[in-house]
């Protein structure tokens, strides 16, 4: 019998920890987000990050800017920021504006704030198995609903589909630190199909909608689907044919409903460590 991956459970279970830890805080975490955008899910998403910062009792202040915003007042933000000891937390929502250099913003973060685990004195520490300040959101969620789920990955085949600096590539890194055999899979990738048969786990982060199939998933295979698409009647699917493939599988998450829950709640678990790190607190155990 298939399991379905409940992400909204397992993101509410680490919210509700984090609220209760906050309330016995004197001083809060605080987040920072930046929006230089005119994308209506990046604004959407802001909405639902300052949403759940506040409702964590986090101070959170979001910057929205227009297509005037010039990348030197940007930069300019970055270092008020990167010196203000009230902020924790950095976001800048991706993508930017076009004529500004999101590259630039992001190496900018101090990386000891920079919430998303984006930067690459972060991204390096994580690869070269050193405790990064923070860890890329929807890697560590992934791996966090793995083991709410009690999924072993000691020597597992796993197959990550997409090879992203954001999910791909820091997934599967998070994936061999926990003792699994990795392949990373991507667009260029030939036989894709045969590739993904062998797997004990697929984790797929394209946003290709519907490419795995029911006949790429062997019987009593784990499947993640990272994949975000947008139907024209408005319907979220992922990048894996679920109705097909849930029949197959041992576990399996949804979209809406599966990662998504995830990526938010680690990041406010991020705000809150980098918090703790900075005001050099121990967590509280409870």
């Amino acid at each position: 019998m298939t399991t379905i991956i409940d992400g909204k459970l397992c993101a509410k279970k680490i919210l509700d920890k984090l609220r209760n830890k906050t309330a016995k805080l004197e001083k809060k975490p605080s987040l920072a987000v930046i929006l230089a955008n005119n994308d209506e899910s990046s604004k959407l998403y802001v909405a639902s990050k300052e949403k759940t910062s506040n409702s964590l009792g986090f101070e959170s202040c979001v910057y929205r800017f227009d297509k005037s915003i010039t990348q030197g007042e940007l930069i300019k933000l970055i270092h008020e920021l990167n010196e203000n000891p009230n902020i924790n937390g950095i976001l800048v929502q991706l993508p930017l504006y076009e004529h500004l250099d999101s590259q630039e913003i992001i190496e900018l973060i101090n990386p000891k704030k920079d919430v998303d685990g984006f930067h690459p004195i972060n991204v390096g520490r994580l690869n070269c198995g050193l405790e990064p300040y923070a860890i890329c959101c929807t890697p560590k969620g992934i791996i966090k609903l793995l083991k709410e789920y009690e999924i072993n990955l000691v020597g597992k085949n796993v197959v990550v589909i997409g090879r992203s600096n954001i999910v791909g590539k820091p997934t599967s890194t998070l994936l061999m630190n926990e003792n699994a055999t990795v392949t990373l899979a991507h667009s260029k990738t030939k036989n894709l199909k045969e590739i993904t048969k062998t797997a004990d786990i697929i984790v797929s982060a394209t946003g290709v909608a519907k490419l795995i199939k029911a006949d790429m998933v062997k019987k009593g295979a784990v499947v993640i689907d990272v994949g975000i698409n947008k139907q024209s009647n408005g319907k979220l699917i992922g990048d894996v044919d679920f109705d097909k493939v849930k029949n197959i599988a041992s576990f399996i998450t949804p979209v809406p409903g599966g990662v998504g829950p995830m990526t938010i709640a680690c990041l406010m678990e991020n705000t809150y460590e980098l918090f703790l790190t900075q005001n050099g607190l121990q967590d509280a155990k409870f």
